[in-house]
């Protein structure tokens, strides 16, 4: 996919599949995240139409291995 980038807006990324963590509370705060061509795309699910932060697969692998290992715990205390 050209043309995407930090910053899009997510309603432009139109072929995009949201998905919302099971844990969320259904009152829309969680992120979502969405593959976008071979990136996955990240938006907060308040803004469905504000920007969308894009990703490699590396890189948002390497966020996820320091989350499961509590990294960034301090943030959400």
């Amino acid at each position: 996919m050209s043309g995407i980038y930090n910053g899009i807006s997510a309603s432009r990324l139109t072929e995009a599949r949201w998905i919302k963590a099971s844990r969320s509370d259904g009152l829309n705060e969680c992120i979502e995240v969405a593959e976008v061509g071979e990136n996955i795309a990240l938006r907060n699910s308040r803004d469905p139409e504000g920007p969308a932060l894009i990703f490699t697969r590396g890189e948002l692998s390497a966020f996820a291995d320091g989350a499961s290992k509590g990294e960034f715990r301090h943030l959400t205390d």
